[in-house]
């Protein structure tokens, strides 16, 4: 994992992540994550988070707490996916839930 930086909010976070090359959006889908402006799908072992940060919330509104990640692909994509914090539900396949595990 890369150097980690330190961000005082997320808009700061994802306009230096974009300066050093992180362009794509991605999103959760059923069978991994999904390029949105291709609409190509990676599953999990084609994945590779580079960096990740966390932004907590405040007292006044801690659903507001979020991740971010900087992903790497298999085949040179540079993208983030922004996540709510624990907001793993729904069709999210498990292997990508472990992938994304910051815990470490």
């Amino acid at each position: 994992m890369k150097k980690r930086h330190t961000y005082s909010s997320l808009s700061v976070a994802i306009e230096d992540l974009q300066s050093r090359g992180y362009n794509e959006d991605l999103n959760f889908c059923d069978d991994g994550l999904e390029h949105k402006r291709t609409s190509c799908i990676y599953p999990a072992e084609a994945l590779e988070v580079v960096e990740f940060y966390r932004f907590e919330g405040n007292d006044s509104s801690p659903d507001d707490s979020s991740i971010l990640y900087a992903i790497e692909t298999s085949d040179g994509l540079k993208g983030l996916l922004v996540d709510a914090y624990g907001a793993y539900s729904g069709n999210i396949p498990r292997d990508i839930v472990i992938k994304l595990r910051i815990d470490r």
